[in-house]
């Protein structure tokens, strides 16, 4: 399985920006995909998670109620939805796939997944 991540870039406090996460080659692997993010000088992070099948979603606490996940299950793509970004937003993303057992979105640490993308940087400017 293949990961592409992409769509990341430079906003102002208060915008919006979406980021994109193809998953190409066995992706019946997949079980759940979820964001991850890592700023300067810190641990890769939860961001949140998504089935393959779409029917459960999980945020982390400082991303609730601002970013939404979801998936286009034709284009075999999630998505991350983030509005009314902070400063504190600032990291790359990554996009990770769990192909071992399902977790109903619940897998937070990333050790549990098995895949992952290159990162896209989001970059916002207080």
């Amino acid at each position: 399985v293949q990961l592409q991540a992409s769509g990341g870039g430079l906003v102002q406090a208060g915008g919006s920006l979406r980021l994109s996460c193809a998953a190409s080659g066995p992706t019946s692997r997949l079980y759940d995909m979820g964001w991850f993010r890592q700023a300067p000088g810190k641990e890769r992070e939860f961001v949140a998670a998504i089935t393959w099948n779409g029917g459960s979603t999980n945020y982390a606490d400082s991303v609730k109620g601002r970013f939404t996940i979801s998936k286009d299950n034709a284009k075999n793509t999630v998505y991350l939805q983030m509005n009314s970004l902070k400063a504190e937003d600032t990291a790359v993303y990554y996009c990770a796939g769990r192909g071992t057992k399902w977790c109903g979105s619940k897998c937070d640490r990333p050790l549990e997944y098995d895949y992952w993308g290159q990162g896209t940087l989001v970059t916002v400017s207080s």
